[in-house]
């Protein structure tokens, strides 16, 4: 059991006595090492102060200068380029419910009118932007709506999304330019990413079923059953599973 030194308190003998002193002595060498490393600590301090406050110094403006650039640039460059991107949209969305003028209106978009931002516009005028962003991936459409299938891969490269649809039609439409182009290894690739950025009944299904049809022209029997199998398993009430008996029964033949 520990020992403890009362107030007025006298050892009853001298080993006592000593066991005492031992413990005071202990306690002033520890209560002395810690004063000395305070000291030092202080000392270190003092002497690199200059070099501290410039660090802090540093940091604080780096916070500041970042949150003002947010503040005051960012943020009114990223309101602006999203009203730019209004115009060359309406162009897109016109082009997609008129067949008849799809080509001259698609290129209105990419390119502007009326002195209004086209998406190419947009791209590069406002880079690092959603809208700048936004605008690649409708580039990309618009090229290859227009069969200009390298253009459509370049721009469609360059869109990034998490967004469960249109992260995966991005990369489905790189596979359908790539198709086009007779670049059947390179589309299976991109229709299979298409199905692996997102499982959802509205993608999943329709590049499934391009991954199989380009799998089994190119003699990939094994992998095209494999793509027709989950169209016919877990997405049967889709469009693609119509004839995916038929296509399963050709397959395993």
């Amino acid at each position: 059991m520990a020992t403890y030194k009362k107030r007025g308190y006298k050892p009853k003998n001298k080993a006592e006595e000593q066991e005492f002193d031992v413990k005071d002595s202990t306690t002033a060498e520890v209560f002395s090492t810690l004063d000395e490393s305070a000291s030092k600590t202080e000392a270190w301090v003092s002497k690199n102060q200059n070099y501290i406050l410039g660090v802090i110094g540093a940091i604080a403006i780096g916070v500041l200068g970042y949150l003002a650039y947010n503040q005051f640039v960012q943020k009114p460059k990223e309101t602006s380029a999203a009203n730019e991107l209004y115009y060359p949209q309406q162009y897109f969305d016109q082009a997609m419910a008129n067949e008849a003028n799809k080509d001259s209106l698609l290129n209105l978009a990419l390119v502007g009118s009326e002195g209004k931002y086209g998406f190419l516009d947009i791209i590069e005028e406002y880079k690092g932007t959603k809208a700048a962003n936004l605008a690649n991936y409708s580039a990309g459409m618009a090229y290859l709506n227009t069969q200009n299938y390298q253009e459509a891969i370049s721009y469609l490269e360059n869109f990034s999304s998490d967004d469960a649809v249109l992260g995966a039609l991005a990369k489905g439409a790189i596979g359908d330019s790539f198709s086009q182009l007779n670049q059947a290894e390179d589309a299976l690739d991109y229709y299979e990413k298409a199905i692996a950025h997102n499982a959802n009944a509205y993608t999943t299904p329709k590049y499934l079923y391009k991954a199989g049809i380009t799998a089994m022209n190119l003699g990939y029997t094994d992998k095209a059953l494999e793509f027709f199998e989950r169209i016919q398993n877990d997405f049967s009430s889709a469009n693609e599973a119509n004839n995916i008996e038929a296509l399963i029964g050709s397959v395993k033949k």
